[in-house]
């Protein structure tokens, strides 16, 4: 059938929005090798300046600094997210690789101006880029995409990412770009994949779903649908398109404090935000922004190859989650990726501290244990909550609801970034019983709350939620039934041979 059909030139659109993802795991990871590097860097730039080094204590807070002003960036390019993409289109993502130059060749330049705020700044800006690359990038892949396909491609924004992180720590080895001199280069080097991306984007269609519901043009629309789905064939997808067009003009364009005061949306923008902090707090970039550390203390002798294992383990399941979320559905995959994520941070707690009570043969099951939890990790928690947003929400709040849930994910980022070392001193070993704690409690919160979206059109979804509404409180149904259309909204033009929909369709099962 065409809807399985996956055409080269819809990878090649999909592989183009992936060089985004690429970029946010890509600077996601850079940071972690060169720390040494990056911290002499500081204490030279303050002797030439103010003729003494800075004090330890000083130099560590300018390094959490350039390490967390890059969530800052992200927190708000992920909230700019909705107002890029309803002006420009989903070709948003050209004008944003400008800030990708713009953060790249500041840091690049750094050593060179003797200034380490251009680090810091050059973070900042590569921050807000990869903000925006994490709600355009999976908006348009779960926009172009079959909803056959639509699982696995949404996982490949994830798959993008965490190749990102390990190139960044392979460029990152000594003897590469992580040299004293090199350094520079290593954080620069991100100006290659968005001069990369520019030449391949203006190839690309506008979003089909923005240009028949945004824009209603419907030939145009149709054309994009015909490239994308390399068959003439297209009108199950307009048509579905078009319901969900009929109902927008029904629901405005929502905003963001809407969202949280509608009745409709409250259930799916609760999901949102605490799957995204299921991400976050899992404690898996405690694992990815310390895993050297991490080795270092559990006796591992050559605790960096240890860590590109990881980074391998981790590009590795995310090809098999890649394979498994149409079939094992959404909710399935979260769930055993929370309970194996559970179990490995029981097993690294174990071996780290009995690793200190001198077990040194313990060595390899702190290796097993972040091993595993990398791979529960990719498995559910890692590309679920990107793509399960897109797909809780129609068209209308769709933006808004990318821009909280991507905010709520950044914040968690950072705070996490600024907290772990100190929590780290503070628990020792014993750190990682926190995440386990809170892994606990997302496993629980998912199992009760979640619903399975696999092969499910948006629409349906969004119906679902808006029963379940309706069943809690008497107050919503009546809207729901009844809906007038707003003054001067005219629904799309339907040609007389397509079925008109009603308003409120039962779910169609494919």
């Amino acid at each position: 059938s065409p809807k399985k059909k996956v055409t080269l030139y819809l990878l090649f659109c999909v592989s183009t929005a992936v060089i985004g993802s690429l970029q946010f795991g890509y600077n996601t990871g850079v940071i972690n090798a060169p720390e040494q590097k990056l911290r002499g860097f500081f204490q030279n730039v303050s002797m030439e300046r103010y003729g003494e080094p800075f004090s330890p204590g000083t130099n560590t807070m300018v390094w959490s600094f350039a390490v967390a002003i890059f969530s800052v960036g992200g927190m708000i390019g992920s909230f700019s997210v909705g107002t890029m993409v309803n002006t420009f289109g989903r070709k948003s993502m050209l004008l944003s690789n400008i800030l990708a130059l713009v953060g790249g060749g500041l840091m690049g330049l750094s050593t060179l101006s003797q200034s380490f705020e251009m680090v810091i700044v050059g973070r900042l800006v590569i921050g807000v880029f990869c903000g925006l690359c994490t709600g355009l990038t999976p908006m348009y892949v779960g926009e172009i995409s079959p909803t056959a396909v639509r699982g696995a491609f949404g996982t490949l924004h994830q798959l993008g990412v965490v190749i990102g992180i390990l190139v960044a720590q392979i460029f990152g080895l000594e003897f590469l770009l992580g040299s004293d001199s090199l350094w520079p280069l290593l954080l620069a080097l991100t100006v290659v994949p968005a001069i990369l991306q520019s030449i391949m984007l203006p190839f690309c269609p506008e979003s089909p779903r923005y240009l028949l519901i945004v824009l209603n043009q419907e030939e145009e629309a149709r054309k994009a649908l015909v490239r994308l789905r390399g068959s003439e064939d297209v009108n199950d997808d307009i048509q579905e398109m078009k319901e969900e067009g009929m109902k927008m003009a029904l629901e405005k364009k929502v905003t963001v404090l809407e969202i949280f005061r509608s009745q409709n949306y409250r259930q799916p923008i609760i999901i949102a935000i605490i799957l995204q902090l299921s991400q976050q707090l899992s404690g898996i970039n405690a694992v990815f922004y310390y895993s050297t550390g991490i080795f270092d203390a559990a006796g591992v002798t050559q605790p960096i190859y240890a860590t590109i294992g990881a980074g391998v383990v981790n590009t590795v399941f995310t090809v098999v989650s890649l394979f498994l979320v149409e079939r094992a559905g959404r909710r399935t995959l979260h769930l055993i990726g929370l309970a194996g994520m559970a179990i490995c941070a029981l097993i690294m707690t174990i071996s780290l501290s009995l690793v200190q009570k001198a077990t040194p043969s313990l060595s390899y099951l702190a290796i097993v244990g972040v091993f595993g939890f990398v791979a529960s990790f990719e498995m559910g928690p890692g590309p679920i909550p990107w793509f399960i947003v897109a797909e809780l929400f129609s068209q209308g709040p769709r933006p808004a609801a990318m821009a909280i849930s991507g905010c709520s994910n950044w914040t968690a980022n950072f705070l996490v970034g600024l907290g772990f070392p100190k929590l780290e001193e503070l628990c020792g070993p014993y750190v990682f019983l926190i995440f386990m704690v809170l892994l606990i409690l997302f496993f629980i919160f998912t199992y009760l709350r979640v619903p399975e979206t696999k092969g499910r059109t948006f629409d349906d979804i969004a119906q679902g939620f808006a029963a379940s509404a309706g069943k809690s409180s008497p107050s919503a149904a009546p809207e729901s039934v009844m809906v007038p259309l707003p003054d001067g909204k005219e629904p799309a033009p339907m040609s007389p041979t397509e079925r008109l929909p009603m308003v409120d369709l039962p779910p169609e099962k494919q």
